[in-house]
Parts: C-alpha cells; sequence; structure tokens
C-alpha cells in the first residue's frame, strides 16, 4: 500500500474534464513531481488531493485512509499541508506570526480555554524552528508584505512545514522568482528534503528544479496522465516529446 494512492481521480466542470481519470502511487519519504503545460489540470489535481474541491469520480487515499467527503481542515489535521501557487500569507503580521498561525491550526487543544498559553508557546517554538530549517531565521520579525518574493515563497514552505506534515504539496514554489532567488530556493529545498523524512508532491514550472529536485515525475496533458517514471524516463518518453513538441512549458 503506497502513501498516497490516486484511483481513477476526475473532476469535471461542467462539460470541461480538468482532471481525467489521474491513478498514481506515492511512496513514503518520496519527492514527486507533477508538471504540465498550463490547463493541464496540475492544481486542480492539488485542490482533489487535499480536499478543497471534491472528486467526480474516483478516490484518494492517505496512509491507509480514504479522504473523499473529508473537509481541507480535516485533512490538514491527518498530517498533510500544502502552499499555493499565489502566495498566500498574512501580509501584515511578521514572518514569525504567520509560521505561528499555520503550526497552531494543526496543535491538539488549540481552543482549549486552559492552558492556552502552553499551545502558543509551543506554536511559536514550531514557527521558529521551521524558519530557521528555510533559512528565515533572521528575518522572523519582518513584516511578511515587505519580505522580497523569493522570501515569501519560502515563508509559505516554512508555514507548511510549521504543522509538522507527513505529507507536503508545493504548488510551484520558485514560480516569479528571479534566476538568483530561484538558485536559493532550490538550495534550501534540497537541504530540507535530503534526510528523506518528509514525502513532497511537487509541481513546478520550470523543469531544471524539478529533474533536481523529483525522484519520480508525473506528465499531464488535458488532465490525464500521459506519461510517469524517474526524470530519464520521462526525458525519453516519445508522449512527453510530442505533447511538449520537443520541450518543457
Amino acid at each position: 500500500m503506497a502513501f498516497l494512492e490516486l484511483d481513477g481521480l476526475t473532476r469535471r466542470f461542467g462539460a470541461l474534464v480538468a482532471v481525467d481519470q489521474v491513478s498514481m502511487r506515492v511512496e513514503q519519504g518520496e519527492v514527486r513531481a507533477v508538471i504540465g503545460p498550463n490547463g493541464a489540470g496540475k492544481s486542480t489535481l492539488f485542490n482533489l488531493i487535499n480536499g478543497v474541491l471534491p472528486a467526480s469520480e474516483g478516490e484518494v487515499r492517505f496512509d491507509g485512509r480514504r479522504l473523499n467527503g473529508l473537509s481541507a481542515f480535516e485533512i490538514c489535521q491527518l498530517g498533510m499541508s500544502r502552499t499555493f501557487q499565489i502566495t498566500a500569507l498574512f501580509p501584515e503580521m511578521t514572518a514569525r506570526d504567520n509560521a505561528r498561525l499555520a503550526a497552531q491550526a494543526r496543535l491538539g487543544g488549540r481552543w482549549r480555554p486552559f492552558g492556552g498559553g502552553a499551545v502558543f508557546a509551543e506554536a511559536e517554538r514550531r514557527a521558529d524552528a521551521a524558519l530557521e530549517r528555510l533559512g528565515l531565521g533572521h528575518v522572523a520579525g519582518e513584516v511578511a508584505g515587505y519580505l522580497s518574493h523569493g522570501d515569501q515563497r519560502l515563508l509559505e514552505v516554512a508555514m507548511a512545514l510549521a504543522q509538522r506534515p507527513r505529507l507536503m504539496l508545493l504548488d510551484e514554489p520558485t514560480q516569479g522568482l528571479s534566476v538568483e532567488e530561484t538558485g536559493k530556493a532550490v538550495e534550501t529545498l534540497t537541504e530540507l528534503l535530503s534526510d528523506g523524512k518528509l514525502t513532497v508532491l511537487l509541481v513546478e514550472h520550470d523543469m531544471e528544479v524539478v529533474f533536481r529536485l523529483a525522484q519520480r515525475i508525473t506528465v499531464l496533458h488535458r488532465g490525464a496522465v500521459i506519461a510517469d517514471g524517474t526524470p530519464d524516463e520521462v526525458k525519453a518518453d516519445a508522449n512527453v516529446q510530442s505533447a511538449y513538441l520537443g520541450g518543457f512549458e
């Protein structure tokens, strides 16, 4: 049994089939990339996995548990966190407070009338640890809206990490970054994933980033899987070459 299993996952919007019979197996500790051109269904797939959208058909299982019908909040409590294609922060709050709120969202007993101080303190410890791991400890006290775009993208990863996830979904973490910022982000993510303890599903448009981070790649085209394999296997796949006209978008 795989850590994350998708079986025939489908999402329709009227006559449009955005995700079409997608099946996938992701093992614990694996870094899996999902790639495809704009409109291929990548972000919709993420929304189906973490409960933002209900599936029209098929099912999602996480560590053996069927997720269909659970809310995004309930799925978060099971140990799944995510980032978004468009950075989702509280821009008027500090980096530490952003990460602390994310940690509090998963901590048990966070709404108890007594003992709330202990929950707050633990959330802050988790926030500071996540910021340090993402190389953001030096900006913990700065207002998030004033951080560079690159640091804002890393802050969103830190927020996801502060929830102590078992599975993390990263939706285009290098989108809009300069070459220098992308290099910093890849170096930071490589270090973060080096111990193999975190399972990651990654949507990314930059193929250089994908080939550096991912152990396996699933390729979507018009909502359906057209290839799945190692980076070398995907590079050599005739269907992928045909769909991308000899390159990646």
